[in-house]
């Protein structure tokens, strides 16, 4: 019996409505879906739909961000290992493909899966086989694969960078994940939706949102789409003390260039503290997120110009996005 996959996807636009129809169309199949759209347009939200919304739903969900793993070490896990196939294999180990087994494998940024691996999962993809490293047996898997990436595939494929055999070869079904700016109408929905499942998962008494928060929230452009309006009703939820109510004041003046948070002359934030004091841990996570998710968005998700950017190592910034993605509540 499938599982109640609309419930994620909050919103009644049509181009929402869109992504639900061709999810409730596909679920079923085994076919290839490429998901694409701007970072925070839960794109990981639509994959876990995806799985849900057919049989595939009683087997595993596999998901694996292929910029978060370095080039050397993705073969590994994608496709497994046997004992003493490279320095340091002391273990056999199954990759993600085995893992997946009757289920979806969700292939996070394929933008980022370095060159030569490509023709290796085009192979699998073609073939519904995986060979792990050091083993001369090919092994028959069962998986359902959903791709996901806010880059142009197809102008990497025009720059050399992806392959375009591999890029038809995901393409099967397409997926485009709207930005929140071309749905504003949704704003409401997902602003109480956000509001409840804060509120619920701090074990607090449900805030209401007045139509003064919901009129500034609908104005502003949300440039970091459904992940930046969360990311501010938490902040919000946070700040707001022993208040049963979020207002107006509680979020930024979309006319402030979408500032989180008040700016002072020397460029650093003031945060009000409210009387009921705030969780100091949470609203500093928050703030680190906001600035990383900026830098990203602002260098189209290149992880080494964006730690340029904040004077950080790459693997800086990408050990800190790894603490805030484990610490965010689950979607």
């Amino acid at each position: 019996m499938e599982m109640d996959w609309e419930r994620l996807l909050v919103g009644k636009s049509p181009e929402i409505r869109q992504v639900a129809h061709i999810i409730e169309m596909v679920g079923c199949r085994r076919a290839t879906v490429l998901i694409t759209g701007e970072t925070g347009t839960g794109k990981e939200l639509a994959a876990t739909a995806l799985h849900l919304a057919g049989p595939r739903c009683h087997g595993p969900l596999v998901a694996v961000n292929c910029s978060a793993i370095p080039g050397n070490l993705l073969e590994s896990e994608l496709f497994g290992h046997t004992r003493g196939a490279f320095t340091g294999a002391v273990q056999s180990r199954t990759g993600m493909f085995q893992r997946a087994h009757g289920g979806t494998l969700f292939l996070d940024e394929i933008s980022d899966l370095p060159l030569d691996l490509q023709p290796k999962l085009l192979r699998v993809l073609q073939e519904r086989t995986v060979q792990p490293l050091g083993s001369s047996e090919a092994m028959r898997v069962d998986v359902r694969v959903v791709a996901a990436t806010n880059c142009d595939l197809l102008r990497r494929v025009e720059q050399g960078r992806f392959r375009e055999d591999l890029y038809y070869r995901l393409n099967v079904v397409p997926v485009v994940m709207p930005p929140l700016r071309h749905r504003p109408g949704d704003i409401p929905l997902l602003a109480e939706h956000f509001v409840e499942k804060i509120c619920r998962l701090e074990g607090i008494s449900r805030k209401r949102l007045s139509p003064d928060a919901l009129d500034r929230l609908s104005r502003h452009s949300w440039p970091g789409n459904v992940r930046e309006l969360e990311n501010v009703i938490e902040m919000a939820v946070a700040l707001s003390g022993e208040r049963d109510w979020l207002s107006a004041a509680d979020f930024p003046d979309p006319h402030r260039a979408g500032s989180p948070a008040p700016v002072s002359a020397a460029g650093s934030p003031v945060i009000a503290l409210p009387e009921g004091g705030l969780d100091y841990q949470q609203t500093m996570a928050f703030i680190e997120r906001s600035i990383l998710e900026q830098a990203l968005r602002k260098t189209g998700g290149n992880k080494k110009a964006a730690a340029r950017m904040l004077r950080l190592k790459r693997t800086t910034l990408s050990a800190k996005v790894r603490a805030l993605e484990a610490l965010a509540p689950a979607s």
